[in-house]
């Protein structure tokens, strides 16, 4: 059997990525995956196996299951994997942005918790009591 004819099966690939067979499932709902079905058994190509690992990554790196699926289907269509990847490069830029604004968000948040607590330090040591 080629390495184009090889299956995996759902244990197989919640072993391999860490995933329960839940998710895998949900993927395969949501329109993301397409195995192929023996009986009640899920067969995974390698294509799927790909599709898995990349699905994985957009979450790890905050994409929504609409997003994924929206970068998915641009490579299926016209204008192919170029559209994809220009639209893969927008939404990074989206997603950078987000986070960027996120990180200024929570250093304004430190640096007021950073003056309360010092502002209580201070007016401990104005009442005389140490901490």
């Amino acid at each position: 059997m080629s390495a184009l004819e090889r299956f995996y099966t759902i244990t197989e690939l919640t072993r391999e990525f860490g995933v329960s067979t839940r998710t895998l499932r949900f993927y395969e709902d949501e329109g993301l995956i397409h195995p192929e079905r023996r009986g009640r058994t899920r067969l995974f190509r390698p294509a799927d196996r790909r599709l898995i690992q990349e699905i994985l990554r957009g979450r790890r790196i905050g994409f929504t299951i609409a997003e994924i699926r929206e970068i998915i289907q641009v490579y299926k269509d016209p204008p192919g994997e170029a559209g994809q990847l220009r639209l893969l490069m927008k939404r990074v830029e989206e997603k950078r942005a987000e986070l960027v604004q996120k990180r200024r968000d929570i250093d304004e948040t430190l640096d007021e918790l950073n003056s309360v607590e010092e502002a209580c330090l201070t007016r401990l040591a104005e009442i005389g009591v140490g901490t």
